[in-house]
């Protein structure tokens, strides 16, 4: 009885939403045909087949998807109330705001001091870092040259005053300048991510440098706490995101219209052609040149891509990714050090995304930066991006940043909000295939893929990262 039950709520369900959806396209199609009334009762049904879902399904993930139809339905039929909903938007990212500089510090002294005695990785900890640097590079050349071919932002009309009266990039000595602080609370409390970066690594360096245990454990332990709070912290902040996803959908489209989504779902494509490159052309040569048996690979990584595809966090994913390379081959000492580290500085779907969205802002506003200015872009988010640790909708905030940094307007960060779901469930799932791969890289390199070889501190490093 409780089968059929739900058999006819599931047949409920798809009902409405099919014939909402439906009734879309012939409205699209043959304008006019049909009466207002009957389309926007349509619409409205096809909403409660979708509320109905979200509240079978229970959870975050599925209500964020929900709320998005929602948006975009109240706004398209409650444009002049739609607007007023900007409120709700601005504080959600307000409220990420407020983790990206504890956020930054905590896990980035953690992954610097935290598994990095400087003179005990040796040989691993520069190869390490010169293919992070390496890999994320090319991932922010392959999405700069996606959203240059696909031109996602163009023909976008901002709402009046949203455009900056002049949007160009700072020069070459402002950039390099602005990146080192002055005064670190001064930083924070401008939100200067750059800035807060430098600090961290800088800090990260010299905690790791002392030669007292027990002093570096006190900092090492508060450091370690304040990551976790903050990971918590997020989680919390996540379960306004529905409200925020769909106020910030329903805003745009009584502002714009629904044209709008056909730019929205255009970046969407482009994003996925880009990262299905990346992976094709970047992640898999590598893995074929380095005689990794892919198939062995894919089974290995599938779970935790799945958890980070689902969870929409890398680092949801990272205790199961860690285990799973273990398995596959990789030892433990490396497990421990190249994937809690790579997690600040190997974030591949993360930085190519950046790059995309950078540029697709910047498009939105009408600004035609040039190549220059472009690849000095680049050279910025590969320091901002530095630090992500996967934690959902942090690249939001990394982008805020940059968009201030070369005068562009927040008002298509708020357009890439409404499906910015979507798009962190392809990067965070290619950020985790990169970080598993980079673990195998390094391996082979030290020649010793295949081994077991535990040890004592490398448990330790493990706990902290887990």
């Amino acid at each position: 009885m409780m089968v059929l039950k739900s058999k006819v709520v599931a047949f409920t369900m798809l009902l409405l939403v099919t014939q909402a959806a439906l009734f879309v396209v012939i409205e699209l199609l043959w304008a006019g045909i049909l009466p207002k009334e009957a389309l926007i009762l349509s619409r409205w049904l096809g909403v409660a087949g979708v509320t109905l879902y979200c509240l079978r399904k229970a959870s975050l993930t599925t209500w964020i998807f929900g709320s998005m139809v929602i948006g975009a339905t109240f706004g398209y039929d409650f444009p002049h109330v739609a607007v007023e909903l900007k409120v709700l938007s601005q504080v959600f990212l307000r409220l990420i705001k407020t983790i990206i500089a504890p956020l930054l510090f905590g896990t980035l002294v953690v992954g610097i001091a935290g598994h990095s005695n400087l003179k005990q990785v040796g040989r691993m900890g520069w190869k390490s870092l010169l293919y992070f640097e390496v890999v994320t590079t090319i991932a922010l050349v392959v999405g700069l040259i996606a959203i240059n071919i696909s031109k996602a932002g163009v023909g976008i009309d901002l709402p009046a005053g949203e455009v900056p009266l002049e949007a160009k990039a700072q020069g070459w000595e402002e950039v390099i300048l602005h990146v080192f602080p002055e005064n670190i609370a001064k930083s924070i409390f401008e939100g200067q991510i750059l800035q807060i970066v430098i600090f961290s690594i800088l800090f990260g360096i010299g905690l790791a440098m002392i030669a007292d245990d027990k002093k570096k454990h006190t900092l090492l332990a508060f450091a370690e706490s304040l990551s976790e709070a903050m990971f918590n912290f997020t989680r919390v902040i996540m379960y306004f995101a529905p409200v925020g996803v769909g106020a910030a959908i329903a805003f745009t489209v009584g502002e714009m219209g629904l044209g709008i989504l056909v730019n929205l779902f255009k970046l969407l494509a482009t994003l996925y052609v880009a990262l299905g490159i990346f992976l094709l052309g970047v992640l898999l040569p590598i893995a074929l040149a380095l005689k990794i048996p892919i198939r062995k690979f894919i089974r290995a990584i599938s779970e935790p891509v799945s958890i980070a595809f689902a969870t929409t966090s890398s680092e949801a994913a990272l205790p199961k990714a860690m285990e799973a390379m273990e398995k596959f081959g990789v030892p433990r000492k490396i497990v421990a050090f190249v994937m809690p580290t790579g997690y600040s500085f190997n974030l591949d779907g993360t930085t190519l995304y950046l790059a995309l969205a950078a540029v697709f802002v910047a498009q939105a506003a009408g600004v035609d930066m040039s190549l220059q200015d472009q690849i000095l872009m680049v050279l910025t988010l590969m320091l901002t991006s530095k630090g992500v640790a996967g934690v959902p909708r942090a690249s939001l905030v990394i982008l805020m940043g940059t968009a201030a940094t070369f005068n562009l307007p927040m008002a298509p960060i708020f357009l890439i909000l409404g499906i910015d779901e979507l798009m962190d469930m392809a990067r965070t799932s290619v950020n985790v295939i990169g970080n598993c791969l980079a673990t195998c890289v390094v391996a082979k390199w030290e020649g010793e893929f295949g081994l077991e070889t535990p040890q004592p501190e490398a448990e330790k490093a493990v706990e902290v990262a887990a």
